[in-house]
């Protein structure tokens, strides 16, 4: 399976699609820091260009990317994306 998105680090929850991204579709993410493997299944669509999350965030917490804390979650959602890191 080629990777449809990319991920900075391992201390980053999320990653950035290459692709659009179906909901349901199971995808591979690739981590830039080591270049290990993150699959993950999307529960909501992603588009081109967009974040999907690597696990469920609650509404006002730091979403960490690119090793750093810089976004606020704008309201309570489910995560996008749920899956394993190998």
């Amino acid at each position: 399976m080629a990777h449809k998105f990319l991920v900075h680090a391992k201390e980053d929850h999320v990653g950035v699609a290459v692709e659009d991204i179906r909901a349901g579709e199971a995808v591979e993410g690739v981590f830039l820091d080591d270049e290990s493997i993150v699959t993950v299944k999307a529960i909501q669509d992603i588009p081109l260009e967009h974040k999907i999350a690597l696990t469920s965030l609650a509404e006002g917490a730091k979403v960490g990317r690119w090793k750093a804390r810089f976004t606020r979650i704008d309201a309570k959602t489910e995560n996008t994306a749920s899956g394993t890191m190998s």
